[in-house]
């Protein structure tokens, strides 16, 4: 894909994320989440797993690709994020991707990671919705970006793409939001431990026709 201005101002859109600009669903949409968790002090919601589709829980599934141990390649078209594993298998996160007019292809590095990130909502974005803060706090239940952050570089130039947690669980699965990966929560800081600085991605329009889900390597390889 060739980085041209409109995608970098796009891709600074897409730390909004499509649910960012309204109010948190958390009250209208409880049975998604199911009691709290706390990490690096920061106490969350956690996903209710038992509501949601096995389909995009995490899990361990072959996986065939030419690709190098440790790529995180994203199935835009399945919504499917895997990363590559040894022994022709990955481990496969269900994602929410970009709505229609805000979908990237290419390749990537992760150059900058974040715990509990700030959201600065972009200039742009704040145009169209004076309504929005200057910025929301690492931490807060606004806080489109939940608990990690991984930020996505070309050629050492911020892509404005991200992998994050989010606000809306039941996006998962969906084309929802301005071009960044949105996983679960618990996923995002699964996925943030898996991948050190320097991590190559790759997004890929479809790529699943590659990959079944295969219960006996799940377990036999249980993922942590």
């Amino acid at each position: 894909m060739p980085w041209t201005r409109r995608n970098i101002v796009l891709g600074g859109l897409a730390l909004l994320g499509a649910g960012a600009v309204q109010k948190p669903a958390f009250a209208a949409a409880s049975s998604n989440f199911a009691g709290t968790a706390v990490d690096n002090g920061v106490t969350f919601q956690k996903t209710n797993f038992a509501k949601i589709d096995k389909k995009w829980q995490r899990q361990v599934v072959k996986y065939f690709s030419s690709e190098p141990i440790g790529t995180v390649v994203v199935d835009t078209r399945h919504h499917f994020l895997y990363v590559i594993m040894e022994n022709k298998t990955a481990i496969r996160y269900g994602v929410g991707v970009g709505r229609e007019g805000f979908k990237w292809f290419g390749r990537a590095t992760i150059d900058a990671k974040s715990l509990w990130p700030r959201w600065t909502p972009p200039p742009e974005m704040r145009k169209r919705h004076p309504e929005l803060p200057e910025f929301v706090a690492g931490g807060s239940p606004k806080n489109p970006l939940g608990p990690r952050a991984m930020y996505l570089h070309r050629d050492g130039v911020d892509t404005g793409y991200r992998f994050h947690g989010t606000l809306e669980p039941w996006s998962i699965g969906k084309d929802a939001s301005s071009g960044c990966i949105r996983m679960f929560n618990e996923d995002a800081i699964d996925l943030y431990q898996r991948c050190p600085i320097g991590t190559a991605v790759q997004v890929l329009p479809h790529i699943a026709d590659q990959a079944e889900s295969a219960t006996q390597v799940s377990q036999t390889t249980p993922v942590e």
